[in-house]
């Protein structure tokens, strides 16, 4: 069974899992806006975790300092961390993770050279190589879409079924609004949906349980929780599937991505692919043992509640999508987004040369 050493963190709240998983582009700005300044911790903040490798006279090869944020971009590396504990992977490198509440954490550490890989919102990761004139290389996709449509309603079955309706959700002016205001327009139904903005899930989900017809947009592990604590809600569409009924050939709906600084890669390009390597078979143990996975996810202090976890997990669209594939989901989901506001994705989409192909 898989086991993870006991880690003294705080379980994510409500409002911040919003930021980290992804869903918004508020704390980007924030992020880089101090970029220039020096940092008075080396390390994680109080509000990260470590969860590196065993002392430092075991490590050996590069020494790889991980950064991702606890969300879903962080569930499909539990088993990689676990195996660099217990010392169980055989890795030719030494990984030192660390996970954090928010990207304005992880950002700047990037930016400084304190940070080899992370895994972070994709528009965050746009914007990252726009103020950093080309400095890092995206190399896969950790996560698809996490939004679902959540409602008491039996009547809504599909997305069309929207129209004429008020859908309450998080993220005014960040990424969720952008995408349900691209997949109404592409729906057709636009100019009969009003959509009404909560400051945090938790709202979202009070007005579902007050208004049996009511219906919310929610993100992972939001919808799970809410359908756990009220039978009678359901979760009847998935935007990941609206996404690929809409959208261009090829674009997927993407929350997280894994990026490394360009310098790093260049030099230790046998460290990205064993990373990415690492990470795919992780994320496959996770997606087919979610109920083994689930503990892991608790101790990390992702998600607090293992039976949430474990029911959860098939719906957070873990993957380790790499090469054209990547570019091809990635470059048409922030095309979207740059159509939307320009400045979420940094104001210019990436180049080529952002995208890192490499084999998992």
């Amino acid at each position: 069974m898989l086991h993870l050493s006991s880690i003294a963190i705080q379980p994510l709240g409500r409002r911040s899992f919003v930021a980290a998983a992804g869903l918004g582009i508020v704390t980007v700005a924030g992020a880089l806006a101090g970029c220039g300044q020096e940092s008075k911790d080396d390390g994680a903040t109080g509000s990260a975790a470590s969860a590196g490798s065993a002392d430092a006279s075991s490590k050996k090869g590069v020494q790889v300092r991980v950064a991702s944020l606890k969300g879903p971009t962080s569930i499909g590396l539990v088993d990689f961390i676990n195996l660099v504990q217990t010392g169980d992977g055989g890795f030719a490198n030494s990984y030192d993770f660390q996970i954090m509440t928010a990207a304005d954490e992880i950002l700047p550490q990037v930016i400084k050279g304190d940070i080899d890989i992370a895994l972070i919102p994709a528009n965050a990761a746009s914007v990252l190589y726009n103020k950093t004139e080309g400095g890092i290389v995206c190399f896969d996709i950790n996560t698809l879409g996490v939004l679902s449509v959540v409602t008491g309603d039996a009547s809504v079955t599909s997305f069309s079924d929207l129209a004429g309706r008020t859908v309450y959700l998080t993220g005014k002016g960040t990424t969720p609004e952008y995408t349900m205001n691209y997949l109404l327009d592409a729906a057709g139904i636009a100019g009969s949906v009003t959509l009404e903005f909560k400051s945090e899930a938790a709202e979202v989900v009070s007005v579902l349980a007050a208004d049996a017809s009511a219906v919310g947009v929610l993100p992972q592990p939001f919808v799970t929780a809410a359908l756990e604590k009220n039978e009678a809600l359901s979760a009847p569409v998935d935007l990941n599937d609206v996404w690929d009924e809409y959208a261009e050939e090829g674009s997927q709906m993407v929350t997280g991505v894994t990026i490394a600084r360009r310098e790093f890669a260049e030099e230790h390009p046998d460290v990205i692919t064993e990373f990415a390597n690492a990470q795919a078979d992780s994320v496959g143990v996770v997606n087919d043992n979610p109920d083994m996975a689930a503990p892991l996810v608790v101790d990390l202090g992702i998600i607090d509640n293992d039976a949430v976890a474990a029911k959860a997990i098939p719906s957070c669209h873990l993957v380790c999508i790499t090469g054209d594939e990547m570019t091809d989901a990635l470059s048409g989901y922030l095309d979207v987004l740059y159509n939307a506001d320009p400045s979420s994705v940094g104001g210019a989409l990436p180049e080529a040369d952002f995208y890192d192909s490499v084999d998992a």
